[in-house]
């Protein structure tokens, strides 16, 4: 393995209040050559993973801004969405015209294009830290992204290395991406329920339901799973269950 010294680290974050919401980044690039920068922003109404992609695509932008030709990079980051997306989504999602296996448009994709676009012809080496369990530059990037993501401007270190207080070449050993949680499963409809005034109603489908309740002052609509659930529904609105038509 290539010593970190003679390589560019790099530590990036994202941070979110409300996601969507008021949103922060961070990065700490480390060159070999010993020289240090941080860097951050933020934006008044974003999600946690676009300040993800943000925080990786302005770190790399500004470490190849200075590399020599062939310098490696590692990149640290506790973002799963961001590995496994430059890694492993991307080429499926550009041969089906940048959707997903289930055939939804792909979010943040201008986004992942300009990333795509950073690390087109470069070595990086994606490394997964686990966050919040102490790790110098994690915590550094975390905390930077936080205060973007409160509106505040930190300062931010630009210097030598021997004279930056964050240990950044400080790294747990590597750890394997969590695995993918599985999607639950959808749970069919058994029907959609509208009251209007003291009337409820069951309907086959949400459409019908919604042409009933739309518009309507003070009109409560649900879905249920189960005989059961409507019961429950109708219950919870103070309405005998058998006053359904």
């Amino acid at each position: 393995m290539i010593s970190l010294f003679n390589q560019i680290v790099i530590f990036c974050d994202g941070a979110c209040s409300g996601n969507p919401g008021p949103g922060g980044w961070g990065g700490v690039v480390a060159w070999p050559d010993g020289h240090i920068q941080e860097l951050g922003g933020g934006s008044r109404s974003t999600t946690n993973n676009q300040m993800e992609l943000v925080g990786a695509i302005e770190s790399l932008r500004l470490a190849f801004s200075r590399a020599e030709n062939g310098q490696e990079v590692l990149l640290c980051t506790d973002s799963t969405y961001v590995i496994r997306g430059i890694t492993q989504w991307i080429w499926g999602w550009q041969k089906r015209g940048w959707t997903t296996a289930e055939g939804k448009d792909v979010l943040n994709k201008d986004l992942w294009i300009e990333l795509q676009s950073e690390v087109r012809g470069r070595k990086i080496q994606w490394r997964y830290v686990r966050g919040h369990i102490g790790v110098p530059g994690n915590e550094r990037v975390d905390a930077i992204a936080v205060e973007y993501s409160k509106g505040r401007r930190p300062a931010l270190y630009e210097g030598p290395l021997l004279q930056y207080g964050v240990p950044i070449h400080d790294l747990p050993p590597e750890e394997a991406l969590p695995e993918m949680k599985p999607k639950p499963e959808k749970r069919a409809v058994y029907s959609y329920l509208s009251l209007l005034g003291s009337v409820p109603m069951r309907h086959k489908t949400w459409p019908e339901c919604e042409r009933r309740v739309k518009g309507q002052p003070g009109a409560k609509f649900k879905k249920a799973h189960s005989a059961e659930e409507e019961t429950e529904i109708l219950r919870s609105w103070g309405v005998d269950p058998g006053a359904l038509k």
